[in-house]
């Protein structure tokens, strides 16, 4: 992951535009949280305990996304992308990436949980520690997959394994999950990530599920990132 100073028709249009397709749209939003965590963690006022419990809040939404979207990976997009003519040898080395990702995952997990209980500024380091390991692995999967999958998605555009693969995905969401997926995707996107998601997902899904079912995000983790620690 780079280190950024950045239910159904919900994921019918889930890959390609020639920009830029869902998929890096969504690990673009991966990114662009590890960077928040670590600035977070970096700044972290020893013993602040109300700062401490938004973090791991924030840590909550970001464990589940990551992990969501790399089950849904596993059991909807590798089929899809074998039928557009991705390798098995290179899905087979997407699959040795995620489970280091996952080990990284879990060790970040563990760190966030002990510093939500001490709120110490030693805890906030070894927390730094562990999500910047997560930062570097996962950095390295998502450049990775995406020199490989970003062109063919757009060559394949429209393909029919790429629209089931979107009905797969819209029968794995709800509306409070995808409305709150709505709401963390676009929460800091930068222009083109914005114009990507939106040219493909119908305004009215995005008003209707990110407007009403993303407002848990905005009320309980995007203050995190906008909020002052106090000191």
């Amino acid at each position: 992951m780079g280190k950024p100073d950045s239910v159904d028709c919900a994921y019918a249009a889930l890959m390609a535009t020639a920009s830029m397709s869902m998929n890096k749209v969504i690990h673009c939003a991966v990114r662009r949280d590890l960077g928040r965590f670590r600035t977070a963690l970096e700044q972290f006022p020893d013993g602040d305990h109300a700062r401490a419990a938004a973090l791991h809040r924030a840590w909550e939404n970001f464990d589940a996304q990551l992990t969501d979207h790399h089950e849904g990976e596993h059991e909807v997009a590798w089929p899809a992308m074998r039928a557009i003519g991705i390798s098995e040898a290179s899905i087979t080395s997407f699959d040795v990436e995620h489970e280091a990702m996952a080990k990284e995952l879990a060790a970040s997990r563990a760190a966030l949980e002990r510093l939500a209980r001490s709120a110490s500024r030693a805890d906030a380091d070894a927390a730094l520690e562990a999500v910047t390991r997560l930062d570097e692995t996962t950095t390295t999967h998502l450049d990775h997959e995406e020199t490989l999958t970003e062109p063919a998605l757009a060559e394949h555009e429209g393909h029919a394994a790429l629209k089931e693969m979107g009905r797969k995905f819209s029968r794995r969401s709800g509306p409070a999950k995808a409305g709150n997926f709505f709401a963390w995707v676009q929460d800091g996107a930068a222009p083109d990530e914005l114009a990507a998601f939106r040219a493909q997902v119908p305004r009215p899904v995005v008003a209707v599920m990110g407007g009403l079912f993303g407002r848990r995000y905005r009320k309980e983790v995007a203050p995190t990132w906008t909020s002052t620690p106090s000191r």
